[in-house]
């Protein structure tokens, strides 16, 4: 049986301890139950898969109306979280961790906590989002941003041109910041 717990370090983000069932054939793993989360309206549910190389660095992403539901069945990546909520108690809270193969855990990010991840091996990184895919929701910030401080252990990943344009802190509008 799974366990849950809040991260501790940013409010709303659960990290889930997933149970591996193996034997010689494989294993299986239950990596998904929307009862084990407090947000549990995923009436509209899409399921993504991300395949990453090692060094690849996908976001900073963040979100008005979606939430994420990360898991990693294949490889390792770190993590990186930062709350953009000024209405949250851990406003600009950082955290990072190591998810995958290794540590078998599931990560719940709520609306409006910037969230990407650097692929430390070749990753299949798959996600549920409560809603599905709106490009007018897709919002970014940069990895590297001074402001927000997050080591991710790199200092030239592997990043989309996208993801190497995004602003920082400072630079995006106080209408497209979280509430």
């Amino acid at each position: 049986m799974a366990s849950i717990e809040e991260s501790g370090i940013i409010e709303g983000v659960h990290l889930v301890s997933l149970v591996a069932h193996g034997d010689e054939r494989g294993r299986f793993v239950e990596s998904f139950r929307k009862e084990w989360f407090p947000q549990r309206d995923w009436a509209k549910v899409q399921g993504n898969a991300s395949y990453s190389a090692a060094g690849v660095l996908r976001g900073f992403h963040y979100h008005h109306r979606q939430v994420d539901y990360w898991f990693v069945p294949v490889g390792m990546v770190r993590v990186g979280l930062f709350d953009m909520r000024p209405s949250s108690p851990t406003f600009r809270a950082t955290q990072t961790l190591e998810i995958g193969e290794q540590n078998r855990v599931g990560v719940f990010i709520p609306v409006g906590v910037a969230h990407g991840f650097l692929a430390l091996t070749d990753v299949v990184l798959t996600y549920l989002v409560d809603n599905y895919y709106d490009g007018t929701d897709e919002n970014g910030l940069a990895w590297n941003d001074p402001e927000v401080g997050l080591d991710w252990g790199t200092t030239s990943p592997n990043l989309s041109p996208k993801d190497a344009a995004n602003p920082v802190w400072k630079e995006i509008p106080g209408e497209n910041l979280p509430k």
